[in-house]
C-alpha cells in the first residue's frame, strides 16, 4: 500500500511541553474549540490538537500570546490529520 504524505505549513511558534504527565504548556494556540474535564481540543498553528485525560483544568489561557497551560492527568494527545485540498471538477475561465 502506497502511503501519501500530507504536508503542513507548521509555524515554529507552536510547541507542546509536557511536565510529568501533570502539566502541559501549548503555544501557537489560535482557538480553544472545546474543553471538558476529560478532553480538550485546540486549534494551533500546526492544526487541531486533542488532549485526553482526567481532571483536566485550564491553568492559564492567554489569547494574546496564544498560550494554554493545562493541568491534570494527561493520558494522550493527538493531532488531527489535515483534510486534503479539494480540487474543483470544473475549470474557470479568467
Amino acid at each position: 500500500m502506497e502511503r501519501k504524505s500530507t504536508e503542513l505549513s507548521v509555524n515554529a511558534s507552536h510547541t507542546v511541553l509536557i511536565e510529568g504527565r501533570r502539566r502541559m504548556r501549548i503555544t501557537g494556540v489560535v482557538e480553544v474549540e472545546r474543553f471538558f474535564e476529560d478532553e480538550m481540543t485546540v486549534q494551533t498553528d500546526a492544526g487541531a490538537l486533542t488532549v485526553w485525560g482526567e481532571g483536566l483544568k485550564l491553568g492559564k489561557l492567554n489569547p494574546e500570546d496564544g498560550q494554554v497551560l493545562l493541568e491534570g492527568d494527561i493520558l494522550s494527545i493527538e493531532y488531527e490529520r489535515p483534510e486534503p485540498e479539494r480540487r474543483s471538477l470544473f475549470f474557470r475561465r479568467k
